[in-house]
């Protein structure tokens, strides 16, 4: 599968998955006037290959400094179709890039821990 790569935007973050490696990356900000229009083909994309994995391990690497509302139900579906691969029997690591001092992404990835938790979460203060 080819890999997905979207340069990041103002308002939407780098995306770069690179299916071969099983790691897939998002960093920067997350506040696009259509969330669902930015995030629906990724998350598409995303679901096609992780129907393909079968005892992968996958690294997830997150590194966003700030997402809007829209943004967030978006990032749950993301994170939601990644739990059900780890369910299914493959690994997956996430890692939390976040500013040490900023709670609202500490808090994000603590609820993303506890909601997701067949997800290897690791919180990653840079």
């Amino acid at each position: 599968m080819d890999p997905l790569f979207i340069a990041a935007t103002p308002t939407s973050p780098e995306v770069d998955f690179r299916f071969a490696e099983h790691t897939l990356s998002l960093k920067g900000e997350s506040y696009p006037e259509n969330a669902a229009a930015f995030y629906g083909p990724v998350i598409e994309q995303l679901r096609h290959y992780l129907a393909g994995c079968d005892g992968s391990s996958i690294t997830v690497h997150v590194s966003l400094a700030y997402f809007n509302s829209s943004s967030t139900k978006m990032l749950f579906a993301l994170f939601e179709a990644l739990n059900d691969t780890a369910l299914a029997g493959n690994e997956v690591l996430l890692n939390w890039y976040r500013d040490p001092e900023d709670d609202t992404i500490l808090e994000f990835g603590e609820e993303l821990r506890d909601d997701f938790a067949a997800l290897r979460f690791r919180d990653c203060p840079i």
